[in-house]
């Protein structure tokens, strides 16, 4: 495991000049407000709102995920859900792109942990992630429930139709691709290449993955940051990204659709 005196690039990297190095943070900071770090910030904002209502306690509030935006009329519903699911791909490209300006070609995908060259492992660490955090987060969510400081999350809420269930899983894993290439495979690589420690970059990586997830509540905010902290110690003993992608589009994927079919018959989601 890396320890906390080392930088968190994902390949070693010279010594960049500081105005080099400042450009980095500064891209990281623009690259968020546009993607992620906006989220954190509306997120913040609704928990406040939330919070200071005065006849409505956080634990009587849901939070409505997956909606559907003109269900009246499903084709166009359908292609509602389909442009949002592309849209929460393109900061990912866009980090990747970027990533890709200032490293040689044979080191651009494997920097971030993209590359082909592992894929038993990827696939078989990405499943085993995905049991190791999943039901511990699920029990972490009813847990908050119970305690009153998380809303009830209703994660799946599109109109029941033939592409109901394929939308839902392009959505998960979308959201899946969107965090992990950002929140790890960006991040740590960009402010490793600036010169931040590891667990300075840990941290500031899985405080803002769980303030996005602060609309659900505080349970939402632990669980995420938690969450982060995972799965950034495994990129960086690692490098791979993959594995990452994949448990994370499995865990949407498992609480999206197993909401929307779980949902008519039982009480406790």
């Amino acid at each position: 495991m890396t320890g906390g005196g080392a930088t968190a690039a994902a390949v070693p990297t010279a010594v960049m000049p500081s105005a080099r190095r400042r450009r980095l943070v500064w891209e990281t900071i623009l690259l968020l407000g546009l993607s992620l770090g906006q989220s954190a910030v509306y997120a913040i904002l609704r928990i406040i709102e939330r919070s200071t209502r005065p006849d409505q306690p956080l634990k009587k509030q849901t939070s409505t995920l997956n909606v559907s935006v003109t269900p009246d009329r499903p084709w166009l519903d359908l292609l509602y859900q389909l442009a949002n699911t592309f849209f929460l791909v393109v900061p990912a490209l866009m980090a990747c792109f970027l990533v890709a300006t200032v490293l040689p070609p044979p080191g651009r995908l494997r920097a971030m942990g993209l590359d082909g060259s592992r894929r038993g492992f990827d696939i078989v660490w990405g499943w085993l992630i995905t049991a190791a955090i999943g039901v511990p987060g699920l029990g972490l969510y009813l847990g908050a429930k119970a305690m009153g400081i998380n809303t009830t999350v209703a994660a799946a809420n599109l109109t029941d139709t033939w592409w109901t269930i394929p939308v839902l899983v392009a959505a998960a894993f979308a959201n899946g691709f969107l965090e992990e290439v950002v929140m790890i495979g960006y991040l740590f690589t960009r402010w490793g290449q600036a010169g931040w420690r590891a667990a300075t970059v840990v941290l500031v990586s899985s405080v803002v993955r769980g303030s996005y997830h602060l609309y659900q509540g505080w349970g939402g905010f632990i669980g995420n940051l938690l969450m982060g902290v995972a799965f950034g110690l495994f990129f960086l003993k690692t490098k791979r990204l993959w594995p990452l992608v994949l448990a994370h589009g499995l865990i949407d994927c498992f609480a999206f659709v197993g909401y929307s079919l779980l949902k008519p018959h039982v009480g406790w989601l």
